[in-house]
């Protein structure tokens, strides 16, 4: 059987609507899979904008804490000096102590 050339022919001009059906599936399919690669990259972005503000404080908790250690390692070093003139001193009172005692013999020791 010929086809007809009959421009007037129900089928002539017309797409399939199979095939339209199909194209219409498949543009539905792919806008569904970019609107979720979308979504997926939204979320990436927002993570990695979490993540870069938690490294921002990260950062300047590091910078307080180093600064309140070199407080604490300065101040540690103020009392071991001061510990150590503390120990001198001790040490010359203790021997200023004996000198005295030591001068004034056993005898005068009791009688105090």
């Amino acid at each position: 059987m010929v086809a007809s050339s009959d421009p007037s022919a129900p089928d002539r001009g017309k797409p399939d609507r199979g095939n339209l059906a199909l194209a219409l599936s498949r543009l539905n399919d792919a806008m569904a899979s970019l609107e979720a690669a979308v979504e997926a990259r939204l979320e990436r972005e927002a993570a990695l904008g979490d993540a870069e503000a938690e490294v921002q404080r990260m950062g300047a908790d590091r910078t307080r804490l180093a600064e309140s250690l070199d407080i604490a390692e300065a101040r540690a070093v103020r009392l071991e000096n001061t510990n150590r003139e503390v120990s001198r001193r001790l040490v010359d009172a203790m021997e200023a102590i004996r000198s005295v005692l030591d001068r004034q013999g056993p005898d005068e020791a009791d009688e105090g």
